[in-house]
């Protein structure tokens, strides 16, 4: 099996719906996030990432740079435990830091792996949320100098 993470662009937003709804935890009902809402937070407030395996897209994740939110990591049910949404985080949470962010913030549902998997990595729970989702917040390893870090592109 050939994986490959990389950058994602609007062709991908239907292949991440796929993987969006076909989730078994933090559940989202179709039509509640559209396709405009994803293109926006890849190209205009922050950026995605695809994992594909064999060219078919199998985990995603979206950051956003103007608010600091991790704004979805999901992986398919069939594709969960090989590392895909490790390698997710670990770009997204880097590009995020080289924006000049100093503290990330997530929202998850209280009682299902993806918190363990964040806490794992040193998300710690600073407050609830509506709808029982608990928020999460990762401060930077170290003071983060500039926000006009040249890394830190939205496109």
């Amino acid at each position: 099996m050939t994986s490959v993470l990389r950058q994602a662009t609007a062709a991908d937003i239907a292949a991440i719906c796929v993987v969006r709804y076909a989730v078994r935890e933090n559940t989202l009902r179709p039509g509640i996030i559209g396709d405009e809402d994803i293109r926006r937070e890849i190209e205009e407030t922050g950026r995605g990432w695809v994992v594909e395996v064999d060219g078919r897209l199998v985990a995603f994740a979206i950051g956003n740079a103007t608010n600091a939110n991790l704004w979805a990591l999901f992986v398919e049910p069939d594709a969960e435990r090989r590392g895909h949404g490790r390698r997710l985080h670990d770009v997204m949470v880097e590009w995020l830091w080289s924006c000049g962010l100093q503290r990330l913030w997530l929202e998850t549902g209280a009682d299902t792996r993806a918190r363990g998997f964040y806490t794992a990595l040193g998300w710690q729970q600073v407050g609830t949320a509506a709808r029982g989702q608990v928020r999460l917040e990762l401060e930077a390893p170290q003071p983060i100098r500039s926000s006009t870090t040249p890394g830190c592109t939205i496109r």
